[in-house]
C-alpha cells in the first residue's frame, strides 16, 4: 500500500515538475546605456552573468522566450495548445483569411510534412581580437563568457570559425610559413603564438562546456606574401601558378597541426572573399582570385589534396563572399575546371551583400542540389555609411540579425556564423583599424564584459534548433505578417522564430494542425521562439 501511495505521489511530481519554468534562470544584470533610442545590454562579472535554460514543454503546451527593445531578454511564458471543435476547424479551413484582417493579427498553418534542409547549428569567430579581449578578463569571468556562448545554461553555440593565420582583427599581419622565402615544401610551417595562447585555448575552453560537438570551419585571408603576385599582405593580388601545390598543401599543414592540439577542422573555405584581392579598396589581408583560376585550384590542387589525405573527410566550401557573387565564382570555376564542382561540399556565404534578396539562394540550391549553404561571416557597422562602428545597445542591428537570419534559413542555409564573439569598447583590436560591432563588448579594466541585444537575436536561434532540426513549411494565412521560420527538431517538437518589426502588438495564431493551434501575442519590436510539444 506504502509503495502504491509513493507510486501515485512520484507521477503526479514529475508531471507537475513539466510545467516549471525558469529553472533558476538568472536574470539579465541590466544597464542603460544612456543613448535616447538604444535597448539595454545585460553585465556580466567575476561575480554574475545572467542565464538561461530551455524548458521541455509539456504536452499540448507551448513554451515562449521574449526579447524586446524595451528590455525583456529571453523571459519566458507558457501557454496552452487549443483543440478545436470539427466544426470550427472545418470553418478556419475556410475562412481563417479574412479571420485575420487587420496589421495587429497574424496567422500561419504549419505543414510539418513538408521539410526542407537540416540545420548544422549557429555560432561566432574565433579571431586573434576575440580571444585576446577574452584573455583580459579574470579566469571566472572568462568562464561566464565561454558558458554563456557555448555552456547548457547560455545560447549553446556548436559551431566556430578560425581565421588560418592571422586576419584584419589581429593586432598586425601575419601568416604562417613566411620564411625562408619561395619554400615550396613548407619546410618552415608552424603555427603562432596567437594560436597556441589565444585561438586554442578559447576553442578548447568552448568544446569543455559545449553540449554539442563544435564544428570548426577554417579560412584564410593571405598566404605568405611570397606566394602572391604582389608580395604584399593588402592589395591587388593573387597566387602565384607556381605556387598552386603549395597553397593546398597550407590549408592540409594547419588541419593537422590543429589536430595535434585536439581541435579537428570540419570545414575549410577556399579563402576568405576572394574579390578583395581583386578590387583595388581593401585594405586588409587579402588574396584574390579569378572564378576560373579558383576552379582550377580547386580541381588540381586543393581538392585532390584534401581528398587524398586522412582527412579526406573535411568539407571543402567554396566562395566564402557575397551572395551575388556566388553565381559568378560557381559558373566561372566549372569553366575553369568542372571536376572542381565535384570536389566542393558546399558554399560559404557573407552578410554584407543581402541588399540582395535572400531568394537567389533558393535558386542556387535548386541548380546545385547537394551542396550545403553556409553562412560564415556577418556583423554590423563595417560599412563606409555605418556613421558609428559600434553602436552601443542598439537594437535596429539585432533586428536586421534576426530579419536576415530567418530570411536566410528560409532560402536553405543550414547554419549561421557570426563574426567576432567578442571586442574591445572601440570594435578591435584590428590592424588594418576596420572596427566593427559585436554581440559581446569585453571591458578588461573593469574586468567585465557586456551582452549587447545582437546576443540575444543569436541565441533566438540558436539555444532553441539544435543540431539536425529541420525546417518546414509555413502557410501564411492571413494579411497580417511577421517574420517567422520554423523548424521540427529531433525530438519532434516544433521550433518557431517569430519577429515583429511594428511599434504595436500583433496577435498571432499558429495553427499546428487541423485541430490545435495556438493563439501567441507579439510584444511591440519583439523577438519570440516558441516551443510547442504536439
Amino acid at each position: 500500500m506504502i509503495n502504491k501511495h509513493l507510486s501515485i505521489f512520484l507521477v503526479k511530481a514529475v508531471f507537475l515538475s513539466s510545467f516549471s519554468i525558469g529553472k533558476c534562470d538568472q536574470p539579465c544584470s541590466a544597464r542603460d546605456v544612456g543613448i535616447e533610442g538604444r535597448s539595454i545590454v545585460c553585465v556580466c562579472n567575476a561575480a554574475y552573468c545572467d542565464t538561461i535554460t530551455r524548458d521541455e514543454p509539456a504536452w499540448n503546451t507551448y513554451v515562449a522566450y521574449t526579447s524586446t527593445r524595451d528590455g525583456k531578454r529571453f523571459e519566458k511564458s507558457t501557454g496552452p495548445i487549443r483543440f478545436l471543435t470539427n466544426a470550427k476547424a472545418r470553418n478556419y479551413g475556410r475562412s481563417e483569411k479574412t479571420q485575420t484582417r487587420f496589421a495587429n493579427e497574424a496567422s500561419y498553418r504549419i505543414n510539418s510534412n513538408t521539410r526542407y534542409q537540416k540545420v548544422e547549428g549557429f555560432g561566432g569567430s574565433v579571431t586573434d581580437a576575440a580571444s585576446i579581449n577574452w584573455r583580459k578578463l579574470s579566469d571566472s569571468t572568462q568562464r561566464h563568457f565561454i558558458n554563456s556562448y557555448f555552456g547548457k545554461e547560455g545560447i549553446e553555440y556548436n559551431m566556430i570559425r578560425v581565421p588560418i593565420g592571422g586576419a584584419d582583427f589581429s593586432t598586425h599581419p601575419y601568416t604562417y610559413n613566411e620564411s625562408p622565402w619561395n619554400d615550396k615544401t613548407l619546410s618552415n610551417y608552424s603555427l603562432s603564438a596567437e594560436d597556441y595562447f589565444y585561438k586554442l585555448p578559447m576553442i578548447k575552453q568552448a568544446q569543455e562546456v559545449s553540449t554539442d560537438e563544435i564544428k570548426v570551419t577554417a579560412s584564410t585571408w593571405s598566404p605568405p606574401v611570397w606566394m602572391k603576385t604582389n608580395q604584399a599582405i593588402t592589395g591587388f593580388a593573387q597566387l602565384k601558378p607556381e605556387f598552386y601545390q603549395t597553397y593546398a598543401d597550407y590549408h592540409l599543414r594547419f588541419i593537422e597541426e590543429y589536430d595535434k592540439a585536439e581541435v579537428k577542422i570540419w570545414a575549410i573555405t577556399t579563402t576568405n572573399e576572394p574579390i578583395n584581392g581583386i578590387v583595388p579598396f581593401v585594405d586588409f589581408n587579402s588574396l584574390g582570385w579569378l572564378p576560373s583560376d579558383l576552379g582550377r585550384w580547386v580541381a588540381r590542387n586543393l581538392g585532390p589534396t584534401i581528398r587524398n589525405s586522412r582527412f579526406n573527410d573535411t568539407l571543402i566550401l567554396a566562395v566564402d563572399d557575397q551572395r551575388y557573387l556566388v553565381d559568378i565564382y560557381l559558373g566561372g570555376m566549372a569553366l575553369g575546371d568542372p571536376k572542381s564542382l565535384d570536389y566542393i561540399d558546399g558554399i560559404a556565404l557573407h552578410y554584407y551583400g543581402n541588399f540582395i534578396p535572400a531568394g537567389i539562394l533558393s535558386n542556387i540550391q535548386s541548380r546545385y542540389p547537394g551542396k550545403i549553404l553556409l553562412s560564415t561571416e556577418a556583423c554590423e557597422g563595417p560599412m563606409p555609411w555605418d556613421i558609428m562602428q559600434v553602436k552601443i545597445g542598439s537594437w535596429e542591428r539585432a533586428q536586421r540579425y534576426t530579419r536576415h537570419i530567418i530570411d536566410d534559413l528560409n532560402n536553405f542555409v543550414v547554419g549561421w556564423i557570426d563574426w567576432n564573439l567578442c571586442l574591445d569598447e572601440n570594435g578591435g583590436p584590428n590592424w588594418a583599424h576596420n572596427y566593427v560591432d559585436a554581440p559581446i563588448l569585453v571591458y578588461g579594466d573593469r574586468d567585465e564584459f557586456i551582452k549587447q541585444p545582437i546576443f540575444y537575436a543569436m541565441g533566438h536561434f540558436s539555444k532553441f534548433i539544435p543540431r539536425g532540426s529541420q525546417r518546414v513549411e509555413v502557410m501564411r494565412t492571413s494579411l497580417g505578417h511577421v517574420h517567422n521560420a520554423a523548424f521540427i527538431t529531433p525530438q519532434g517538437n516544433i521550433v518557431m522564430v517569430l519577429q515583429n518589426l511594428n511599434q504595436h502588438e500583433v496577435q498571432v495564431n499558429v495553427a499546428l494542425s487541423l485541430l490545435r493551434s495556438a493563439q501567441i501575442t507579439m510584444e511591440p519590436e519583439s523577438i519570440k521562439t516558441i516551443e510547442f510539444n504536439v
